[in-house]
């Protein structure tokens, strides 16, 4: 057994030492730059300890990216968890073309983010697009809506194309749960009178749990760390309404040509990942041992 596991370790000891490389010298390098006050790439800077973390922290505009950012996370992981549950319920089923539906759905996903952009971007548009239209002649509004023209519409908005772009990847992942429910349990609960309902609650949702879970905190990190969809369209306006963290850090080093601080918010938001990755990944582990 002892020779086995090393022999194990041997052969995976590699590809950990180059993933702890590709991982571990940028991070490395940002905790060295967030302790230096360097301006603009290759500039020479000087130390100065942990004056840029205490700048940082005393920067409201810095909690309210770090609120903006729980906003988008929290609404997005709602959005996307209810529209992938729909999504993969139905593909479940048996019905015509379902194969057909099971490969196209994955469509949003593989899209590139710059036509995402430009086809939302007109859909929503005040001028021409087709959202508006179509919400007046159905008389859900009297006047066009300016989607990005106010801070809650803008995330609102965002959140919602962000969610249409990413629900079909966790929607093939709860699939894959879902397939691997055995069909003897639904067809007892039938035999025993349960409804739709009582077989969702009672099997369906217990047994998907662990793969909801997991999905959750992979789902979170991603989208915590959403950068291109968002500048894209708003680049974190209006009126700094949707400036997540990711903005935030763009903004400091291309923009206020202060990379140390960047660095010093990158760290602090990379803590702050690390910290969820740990609590989620312990109850995860927690609730699969109660199970």
């Amino acid at each position: 057994m002892q020779k086995s596991r090393s022999l194990a370790f041997a052969f995976v000891a590699p590809a950990l030492l180059v993933l702890a490389a590709i991982l571990g010298w940028p991070l490395v390098s940002a905790v060295l730059l967030s302790l230096q006050d360097v301006r603009t790439i290759g500039s020479q800077g000087q130390w100065v300890g942990f004056t840029n973390y205490s700048t940082v922290i005393s920067n409201p505009m810095f909690w309210t990216s770090v609120g903006m950012s729980i906003v988008w996370v929290v609404a997005n992981a709602a959005l996307q968890t209810v529209l992938a549950l729909m999504a993969a319920l139905t593909l479940n089923q048996n019905f015509p073309g379902v194969k057909i539906a099971r490969t196209w759905i994955i469509l949003t996903w593989i899209v590139p983010t710059v036509v995402v952009v430009i086809i939302w971007r007109w859909l929503f548009s005040t001028s021409g697009g087709m959202i508006n239209p179509l919400m007046m002649q159905t008389g859900i509004v009297s006047r066009p809506v300016g989607f990005f023209s106010t801070p809650w519409t803008a995330m609102a908005t965002l959140i919602f194309i962000n969610s249409w772009r990413w629900f079909p990847f966790i929607a093939l992942m709860m699939l894959a749960g879902l397939t691997r429910i055995p069909a003897d349990l639904y067809e007892a609960a039938r035999i025993d009178g349960a409804n739709g309902w009582k077989r969702f609650t009672r099997i369906t949702w217990p047994l998907l749990a662990p793969t909801l879970g997991v999905l959750t905190v992979v789902g979170t990190l991603l989208s915590f760390n959403v950068f291109d969809i968002i500048w894209l369209l708003t680049a974190g306006g209006p009126a700094g309404g949707t400036r997540t963290l990711p903005v935030m850090i763009y903004e400091t080093a291309f923009k206020g040509y202060k990379l140390s601080e960047a660095a010093t918010i990158s760290v602090l938001a990379t803590m702050l990942l690390m910290a969820f990755a740990l609590v989620a990944t312990r109850w995860l582990a927690k609730e699969g041992d109660s199970r």
